[in-house]
């Protein structure tokens, strides 16, 4: 395969071939339709200011089109030698086309090429990151008013503090993934902006209608300085993968309840069998290892944005082959979140409160502050009712409904205001 660069036939050792494509093929395999999309909007570009001829550009947009018909059907693979997406683009168009293939590179550079590509495969991965914690919330929040009235005992410092309920803890699940999505949005707007034209970090002397290209695009602005696009180049890439780690934070968290809450100690939830794994030597054993996993990846995501920033840290202002690295934890950590938002979303189907077991483990210290707020309400000062409220305890009959129902705080197991929640994501109650 004729790489890109290669102006004598000059011949590379393999090692270094070798060492220098790495596994970066495999990850460009998934960007190249992005490249195909970027690469669509510059040929366009190139026939506005002359470069093309109508006829070339209609032959040129054609082979794109050949090429993702190829590409779906698996018999484009990218291989080592092929070195990137851009080298099997323009490849293949200057074997389909002959010599209107060798003009698609006027004016770019694998540079810019790259830049483009990534910020439109994380604008789309973003689009459908907020609709799939959107959903995920709102299934959270189906769960919420089902068993708002189920008791469930809530926890400070992993003991028993307050009671609360199924309802309640569901609710704030849905809260964060709707903050989630909110934050995915900020970033969406924040990397909006079209690098293509910028080519090596330099600009080029052929007149680039960069505005043509960003509204062909569809980005909301031009990243305007040349430089500063090569310079953003893990800037960007961190900051989305910090509202990945977010999602991931949420489901996480999630995962690590479900794990304890499904215990034989607890059994506050059944999960269905077909959730489970079994043990090889154990019989009796059903695992929630996916929700273990889960709770893995957390670290794996968090520890994929460290290493963007320190592969990007420090580099010298323009591309530096470094970069080449970051796509890896990119887009191996938009696979994890996709699949776990996925996993979570089976959970929730597939788990059902024991009402009469948590119930029972409920231990009336869970009372002492609500009966401390009692006295409040009666005149006595909060301190002094601090100190009565456990002896108060064994005299005092509790009912666990007409408790939840008097937790009126904004937000507290009383008065959840779903419809407030539901509204924020413009979804009629």
């Amino acid at each position: 395969m004729t790489k890109l660069w290669n102006k004598t036939n000059h011949s590379m050792h393999p090692d270094i071939e070798k060492y220098t494509s790495g596994s970066d093929y495999l990850f460009d395999n998934e960007l190249l339709p992005f490249d195909v999309v970027a690469s669509k909007a510059h040929v366009k570009g190139l026939q506005n200011m002359g470069i093309l001829t109508a006829e070339e550009l209609k032959d040129i947009l054609g082979g794109f089109d050949a090429l993702l018909v190829d590409y779906k059907k698996g018999n484009i693979v990218i291989t080592p030698e092929d070195e990137d997406c851009h080298t099997v683009l323009e490849n293949y168009l200057v074997k389909k086309l002959g010599a209107p293939g060798k003009k698609i590179h006027a004016g770019r550079s694998r540079n810019d090429q790259v830049l483009v590509a990534l910020r439109l495969y994380m604008k789309e991965h973003l689009k459908a990151l907020q609709e799939e914690c959107a959903l995920l919330a709102i299934s959270f929040l189906s769960g919420a008013l089902k068993y708002k009235g189920v008791p469930m005992p809530g926890y400070s410092h992993t003991q028993q503090a307050m009671l609360g309920s199924v309802g309640h803890y569901y609710s704030a699940y849905a809260e964060s993934l709707i903050d989630d999505a909110d934050f995915l949005g900020l970033i969406l707007k924040h990397i909006d902006t079209n690098p293509l034209g910028s080519a090596a970090g330099f600009g080029t002397a052929l007149p680039i209608d960069r505005e043509y290209t960003t509204k062909e695009l569809g980005f909301a602005g031009i990243q305007q300085n040349t430089l500063y696009c090569q310079n953003s180049r893990g800037k960007f890439e961190s900051l989305f993968l910090e509202g990945v780690v977010q999602v991931m934070l949420t489901l996480g968290r999630f995962a690590n309840d479900l794990i304890l809450f499904t215990s034989q100690e607890f059994s506050f939830f059944s999960v269905d069998r077909s959730l489970t794994t079994g043990s090889s030597i154990m019989p009796q054993k059903r695992n929630l290892d996916a929700m273990e996993l889960l709770r893995g990846n957390v670290s794996v995501v968090a520890s994929n944005q460290l290493m963007i920033k320190d592969i990007s840290k420090n580099l010298l202002s323009g591309y530096n082959r470094d970069l080449q690295l970051i796509k890896k934890p990119l887009m191996e950590s938009v696979a994890i979140v996709h699949n776990s938002i996925e996993i979570v979303g089976l959970f929730l189907k597939g788990i059902t409160p024991n009402v009469e077991k948590i119930k029972a483990t409920i231990t009336p210290g869970i009372f002492a502050a609500d009966i401390a707020n009692h006295l409040v309400k009666k005149g006595t000062p909060f301190r002094d009712a601090y100190k009565q409220a456990l002896d108060l305890l064994a005299d005092t009959p509790i009912d666990m409904q007409k408790n939840l129902a008097s937790k009126k705080t904004l937000g507290a197991p009383g008065n959840l205001q779903i419809e407030v929640l539901r509204k924020r994501m413009r979804e009629p109650l």
